[in-house]
């Protein structure tokens, strides 16, 4: 009765705004997520500049064509959701040339965007607004557990630890969990303490190589005000019997799986999720062509994952008012500046090729899926390098202090001309282990100089095919 009474309240409210996006105000409503480092904080702010400052980008037809007169930020819909910190993330760009601190919840922001329309049939003024909701891509692969059980989804995480490169990260958990007793008596210790070598378990995983993906639950890596509350104090349990006694540890574990997925991963789905209209993925694709086949295998998987938790297809009238459904999905590799422009295309190619399986399931359903290698703000620019009678295509840049290639490191003022390698023509090389671990150099390089113009305006940040994204994800609706 509870999940129908929470299915009827979304589609209420699902219903009111899309007859106030149809009758009133057009709203678009745009979600960005991405994995583990992706860059989701520095797109979402790199959106916004653009759009704010009208910069003239070649491949974003209202900006290019003259039609986009301005954007503004006004106050966000939803009440209780934090607030996009644009200012904070922009002046850390531009004023003290350091990254963003990365995505660890959910925040909003509202556009209103005022451009001229280009219909032949149709002419003069309109505005857009643009939501923008930017939250973790962990909390993306939480919403699998919805339709999964508490036995099943233990068994599968503890197979997750027989991957390549797992044992040595499981093996200290693993010992831990030979020591629980699913049928044991139920005790809140025990239950913390199998909590906690669990976490510390997805923490090794998130921080080596494979941390382009991550094993579920996502909020147990950033729990928020949710820290240490019991629907985040549970484990999966090895042996576990047919049928699990509520007063037993097992049974313990089991109200906590459900009780997390009831009060965390259904409200994600059913308050924000399902009410997107457009989605960008961001993805590391380099980090895990570094980190080897296998990272590149997980990545895959993680994407796949991330793709059936969409409701997608063409909307209706009546999807759009009763269960509005996901029209555009862009996939966007990230970090496109770190290498020379000559294999832009070829990165393009392996995330196609990662998610080739889920497009064809997604453009089945009427859906737009479609694939970018972008860097949101460019760090690096093009240069040769004249190694004896070789020339090789470089990228130059400030490196951060402390990074390194080979012996050499860097102090985080000076710049540095590096030769990050090439990805093979054919991405399906890549998969083969064409390209060893470890092979491709990738210091973490700072953000470009950006200074005001001769008014005193705020300096344009550069890019890669950020533009290309912003025509895919809301071109159309600016015409």
């Amino acid at each position: 009765m509870n999940s129908f009474a929470a299915r009827a309240g979304s589609a209420v409210k699902a219903f009111a705004e899309a007859s106030s996006d149809l009758l009133i105000q057009p709203t678009l409503r745009l979600g960005v997520t991405g994995l583990a480092r992706s860059g989701k904080t520095v797109f979402t702010t790199a959106l916004i500049h653009h759009l704010v400052e009208a910069h003239a980008l070649p491949a974003f037809a209202p900006a290019h064509e003259g039609r986009l007169r301005r954007a503004r930020l006004v106050p966000q819909p939803d009440d209780d959701i934090p607030r996009f910190p644009y200012e904070e993330h922009y002046a850390a760009l531009t004023e003290q040339r350091r990254w963003p601190r990365s995505t660890d919840r959910i925040s909003q922001f509202r556009l209103a965007i005022e451009y001229e329309r280009a219909g032949s049939w149709r002419s003069g003024p309109a505005t857009l607004m643009l939501d923008v909701v930017d939250y973790p891509g962990e909390w993306l692969l939480d919403l699998a557990l919805i339709d999964q059980t508490y036995t099943a989804w233990s068994r599968a995480t503890i197979a997750g630890t027989r991957r390549s490169g797992r044992g040595a990260m499981a093996a200290p958990w693993l010992e831990t969990l030979k020591t629980l007793d699913p049928q044991g008596p139920l005790d809140e210790v025990v239950a913390e303490h199998a909590s906690t070598a669990f976490k510390t378990y997805l923490s090794a995983l998130r921080a080596g190589p494979e941390s382009v993906a991550t094993t579920p639950p996502g909020r147990f890596l950033m729990p928020g005000d949710l820290a240490g509350s019991p629907a985040l104090t549970f484990a999966p349990l090895d042996n576990l019997p047919e049928t699990l006694a509520p007063n037993s540890l097992a049974g313990l574990m089991e109200r906590r799986f459900e009780a997390y997925k009831a009060k965390v991963v259904e409200p994600f789905f059913r308050n924000h999720f399902q009410r997107v209209d457009r989605q960008i993925v961001l993805v590391d694709v380099l980090a895990a062509v570094d980190a080897g086949p296998a990272a590149l295998a997980e990545l895959e998987e993680a994407l796949d994952s991330v793709l059936l938790s969409f409701r997608i297809g063409r909307n209706t009238l009546l999807s759009r008012l009763f269960a509005p459904r996901a029209e555009r999905i862009l996939f966007a590799a990230t970090k496109a500046d770190h290498l020379h422009q000559t294999s832009h295309d070829r990165l393009d190619a392996l995330l196609r090729l990662l998610v080739s399986r889920a497009m064809r399931r997604t453009e089945a359903a009427g859906a737009r899926v479609g694939t970018v290698a972008l860097a949101s703000v460019r760090a690096t620019r093009e240069t040769t390098i004249h190694d004896g009678d070789a020339i090789l295509r470089a990228v130059s840049g400030t490196p951060e202090a402390g990074e390194s290639v080979g012996d050499e490191v860097f102090d985080g003022l000076s710049e540095a001309a590096i030769f990050p390698g090439e990805l093979p023509p054919k991405p399906e090389a890549v998969l083969e282990g064409a390209v060893p671990p470890g092979s491709l150099r990738f210091p973490r390089f700072r953000p470009p100089v950006v200074k005001p113009d001769a008014l005193g305006r705020p300096g344009d940040l550069p890019q890669i095919r950020l533009d290309r994204a912003m025509q895919f994800l809301i071109g159309d609706k600016l015409a």
